[in-house]
């Protein structure tokens, strides 16, 4: 049987995919994160979704691997994990009262035939009006620094919004599950076929 390989470290990738109440292992890809000139955000994420893929690949030659990578874009801007309090801070202050688009890439790597499928999906985040006692205590409620966007909307997070949009609320969390059910179709992987009842 195929086995399905995670190319991510992610505690909420891994959460996801859980959900699909399918086996995998997990591989952490070891891969440059920068973004090449002039390339744009969804290049980037197409790219290193499919990277990530591909840099597990030799340690599982019989399986499928997901990759997947996320940013924020905003005002023309691509912005990822804060890392820091401050950096936090002022991509929170940045998207107070605007639309952000999140773009999260996704590849599933075939590493027997050596096919690959590459998707982006957007998500679009409107934002309330954010004082900076509400960023603050957020921030330091949550600390969501190796989030890209500086918020986890499955928890606390989701005060700062608006509104959302998109095919699939995973997809803000970093795995878009829906269009990654077609991918694993595509390779004749049933994920409802192998649920044990």
């Amino acid at each position: 049987m195929t086995q399905l390989v995670l190319g991510s470290t992610s505690p909420f990738r891994k959460a996801l995919l859980e959900k699909l109440g399918v086996p995998f292992a997990c591989a952490k890809p070891d891969v440059d994160e920068t973004a090449l000139t002039d390339e744009s955000p969804e290049q980037l994420v197409a790219r290193l979704a499919e990277q990530k893929a591909n840099a597990v690949a030799a340690q599982y030659p019989d399986a499928l691997i997901i990759g997947s990578d996320q940013v924020a874009v905003c005002d023309g801007n691509i912005l990822g994990k804060p890392h820091t309090h401050e950096n936090a801070i002022k991509q929170l202050q940045s998207f107070s009262g605007k639309t952000v688009t999140f773009l999260t890439g996704l590849c599933l790597y075939n590493s027997a035939t050596q096919n690959s499928q590459v998707i982006v999906e957007p998500f679009y985040v409107s934002f309330r009006d954010l004082s900076l006692t509400e960023i603050d205590n957020y921030l330091k409620a949550e600390q969501p620094y190796n989030c890209a966007g500086s918020f986890k909307s499955e928890a606390l997070g989701i005060c700062l919004f608006k509104s959302l949009q998109g095919d699939d609320p995973n997809s803000l969390i970093g795995l878009p599950l829906i269009k990654l059910h077609q991918l694993l179709k595509n390779e004749g992987y049933d994920v409802l076929a192998k649920q044990s009842l």
